[in-house]
């Protein structure tokens, strides 16, 4: 027995790596190994010999296995040494820099814009994206022939098979939220409604999908006064300077009278400075809301009038931030986002103007 335990004691002590070990196991506790032959014989001993030999073989095999798990050990302690050795890591050297994501100039802008309303009293009102054709041009009195229904302009959804109604639209502008929200909580009201809306159009100032916000104030006695004094007030908030605006007589179905916007602003090396100078700008649609408009929407135009204002959200972002090609705005491009993002804790600045 002691030459069995010396002879592969010294074969487990020499093996280099684990396939030499599992040579050794198999040569000494294998089920054809050494030591196992010989516990077969233990049938054809006597009893007396086996009360010898039986504990003396138990004995060898188990100091054989403990020193094959020890060696396995101590190989696998060794190449993880190595191991580490060639790849280290120094956790003393600072982390790298970690991007963080940025806001949108659109999300700001809007968080802009509803703050400043919220100021005058507005409330933020909402509405679906895919509207009927009642919520988005009948009630709105844009009637049958008007261009803005064509195809070539509106996107139109598949009629459900088997329905007669008119084809659901993505709506080409936030005013349907106005008649929900009259509908809703009637007058008087002011509320804002901010969102996307969709028409078919692709340049540098124009996109299939762009955000607006629409104004509506309902009362017993508001005016274009009111209406003047409210945009004047938002444009010199929104752009940090008092600008003068000015009103041009326009035609729009849901208001009467109607009035396009213009800013001040100035030209200056292919870019435009809103509040300075002696150019104009247009920069939103407004007017009283006509009288068959509030009726659609339940609201009897003895008893009340107000005003209502849209505004692309898109492009007075541009103008205040000095963002050039409105396109950028959906291309996901991380470079631009990061250039133009701004951080949670951000305050926004004047950028500059927008290129011409």
């Amino acid at each position: 027995m002691d030459d069995l335990k010396a002879k592969y004691l010294d074969l487990i002590a020499n093996a280099s790596d684990e396939a030499a070990i599992e040579e050794v196991r198999l040569a000494a506790v294998g089920k054809k190994g050494e030591v196992s032959l010989k516990m077969r014989e233990l049938g054809k001993m006597t009893p007396e010999e086996r009360q010898v030999a039986g504990p003396a073989l138990n004995a060898l095999k188990d100091e054989i296995n403990a020193a094959l798990t020890a060696k396995k050990t101590a190989l696998a302690d060794a190449a993880l040494e190595e191991r580490l050795k060639s790849e280290w890591l120094d956790v003393t050297l600072p982390s790298r820099h970690a991007r963080q994501g940025t806001v949108h100039p659109i999300s700001q802008v809007t968080e802009e814009v509803m703050a400043i309303f919220a100021d005058m009293g507005f409330t933020v009102a909402e509405g679906p994206q895919i509207e009927s054709d009642w919520y988005n041009f009948d009630a709105l009195n844009i009637p049958s022939h008007h261009s803005a229904r064509a195809e070539m302009d509106t996107f139109y959804m598949k009629t459900p098979e088997g329905s007669n109604d008119a084809p659901p639209v993505l709506r080409t502008h936030t005013s349907p939220v106005q008649i929900r929200a009259l509908e809703k909580n009637g007058a008087p009201i002011r509320v804002i409604a901010p969102g996307r809306v969709y028409r078919a159009d692709y340049d540098q100032t124009h996109t299939p999908m762009f955000n607006q916000v629409e104004g509506l104030a309902i009362g017993k006695d508001i005016s274009m006064a009111n209406l003047k004094w409210v945009l004047e007030e938002f444009l010199s908030a929104f752009f940090g300077k008092r600008v003068k605006t000015r009103f041009r007589a326009s035609h729009f179905p849901f208001t009467e009278p109607s009035a396009e916007v213009d800013v001040q602003c100035k030209w200056e090396d292919g870019k435009v400075t809103v509040g300075e100078g002696d150019d104009w700008l247009e920069i939103l649609g407004s007017g009283m809301v006509h009288p068959k408009v509030l009726e659609a929407a339940g609201v009897d135009p003895n008893e009340g009038q107000g005003f209502a204002f849209g505004i692309g959200i898109d492009r007075i972002a541009m103008l205040k931030y000095g963002i050039p090609d409105l396109r950028a705005f959906f291309d996901s491009d991380l470079r631009w986002l990061r250039h133009y993002g701004f951080s949670a804790l951000d305050v926004p600045t004047l950028h500059g103007g927008l290129s011409r």
